[in-house]
């Protein structure tokens, strides 16, 4: 997993950077290969900000996170990525893989 923190009006930690990449370790977990991820954490007056675009393979899934705290919006927007990663996922499963008479070819 190739991993790209940056900050907009705000100071990137290393703090916050182990904080993100230890939660993106989860969505890792749903691929088997590279994998990347541009995070950009940042502070719009009282609401701390983060987005995430995810890139594997030709694809692009884009999340977004408002919270008062930014671990708050970091845990926010890990929830709303894997729940697309996995809503892909589904989505791209062949659900009529079992038998079936025309597979078999007992049909007819």
């Amino acid at each position: 997993m190739r991993l790209e923190v940056s900050g907009h009006q705000i100071e990137v930690t290393p703090a916050l950077k182990d904080f993100v990449t230890s939660k993106l370790e989860r969505i890792a977990r749903h691929f088997d290969h590279h994998l990347d991820v541009r995070v950009l954490l940042g502070v719009d007056r009282l609401q701390h900000r983060a987005e995430a675009t995810l890139a594997p393979r030709g694809k692009a899934f884009h999340a977004e996170a408002e919270a008062a705290d930014m671990y708050a919006a970091i845990d926010l927007l890990v929830d709303k990525l894997d729940r697309i990663v996995l809503k892909e996922k589904e989505r791209m499963t062949d659900h009529h893989r079992g038998e079936s008479a025309a597979r078999n070819g007992s049909f007819g």
